[in-house]
């Protein structure tokens, strides 16, 4: 950084103008209680997959458990990012063990950083998925 620059906050919500990859599904945009996928603004937590939107039962991090891990080693995935609402949460690594044996990486960060990393891994060929907390979620 320059001397004398200031670092500017990021903001708390974002707005992408990507093309969409045809038949994907991109992220374009997200707030504290919302993510956009293709331009359709979604209030509740979401699975998004590149060819598939399914919404997500998970509400807080504190309810993610061994079952809901269960359930997403099985979507066809080699990194799932797991977006944990405005804050970072890290499960307890016994929980993602499903995941491990499945042979699914998994990252875990804030729903924001969630986002706009699965657009990068979806525009590299990356066979990635977002579980996305959405805070406010109901």
């Amino acid at each position: 950084m320059a001397r004398g620059a200031s670092r500017q906050p990021l903001p708390s919500s974002m707005k992408f103008h990507l093309t969409r990859p045809e038949g994907r599904n991109l992220i374009t945009g997200y707030g504290e209680t919302y993510v956009a996928v293709n331009g359709e603004r979604l209030a509740t937590s979401v699975l998004v997959l590149a060819d598939r939107l399914t919404p997500w039962g998970v509400r807080t991090p504190e309810a993610l458990t061994a079952s809901v891990f269960g359930a997403l080693a099985e979507l066809p995935v080699d990194v799932l990012l797991l977006g944990t609402g405005a804050r970072l949460y890290f499960p307890h690594p016994s929980l993602t063990r499903p995941l491990r044996a499945a042979g699914i990486g998994v990252e875990v960060m804030d729903t924001g950083a969630a986002c706009r990393t699965y657009n990068i891994l979806l525009s590299e060929g990356r066979r990635v998925g977002a579980a996305l907390i959405i805070s406010g979620a109901g």
